[in-house]
C-alpha cells in the first residue's frame, strides 16, 4: 500500500544554506525548509495518527513536519530530497505494525535453559577455596 504525499499540500520555502561553500553559500537560497500539517492532509486517519504518535524532533507540537534539506547545491535537487525524506517518514508508518501474539517456551528450550544454569551453577562452586582433605 503505497500512499503518496500530495505535493499540493506541502509548503516549501527556500532559506540560505549553513556550511561552507564559498560566494555561492552566502548569496543564493539553495536550503529548502519543507512544512506539512499532518492534520490538514489529506492521508488516511491511522496513517496521521501513527505518524503523530512518532516520537520524531522534526514533527512539532501542533503536528506539523518541518524538514531542511541543504545538502545539494540546487535548490531543485535539495526540494526533491525533501520530499524524499518526507516520503520516507509516511511510509515507515503506512502499514500498521504486526499484532504480537504471545508464545510458550518449548519444553525442550526450557530443558536446555535448566542444564545451562546447573553447569553454570557447577563451574562456579568449583571456584571456592581449596579445602584441606586431612581437616
Amino acid at each position: 500500500m503505497a500512499l503518496q504525499v500530495p505535493e499540493h499540500e506541502v509548503e516549501f520555502t527556500a532559506l540560505r544554506a549553513q556550511g561552507p561553500g564559498g560566494q555561492n553559500v552566502n548569496k543564493v537560497s539553495t536550503a529548502v525548509q519543507l512544512r506539512f500539517d499532518v492534520r490538514a492532509s489529506s492521508l488516511p486517519e491511522p496513517v496521521q495518527q501513527r505518524l503523530l504518535a512518532l516520537r520524531d524532533h522534526r514533527i512539532t507540537q501542533d503536528g506539523v513536519v518541518v524538514i531542511k534539506a541543504q545538502q545539494y547545491r540546487s535548490q531543485e535537487q535539495n526540494r526533491a530530497d525533501a520530499l524524499a525524506r518526507l516520503q520516507a517518514l509516511v511510509d515507515s508508518v503506512a502499514l500498521p505494525p504486526r499484532v504480537r501474539r504471545a508464545t510458550r517456551p518449548t519444553l525442550g528450550s526450557q530443558r536446555r535453559r535448566l542444564q545451562g544454569k546447573a553447569q553454570r551453577g557447577q563451574t562456579k562452586a568449583l571456584r571456592g577455596r581449596v579445602r584441606d582433605a586431612g581437616g
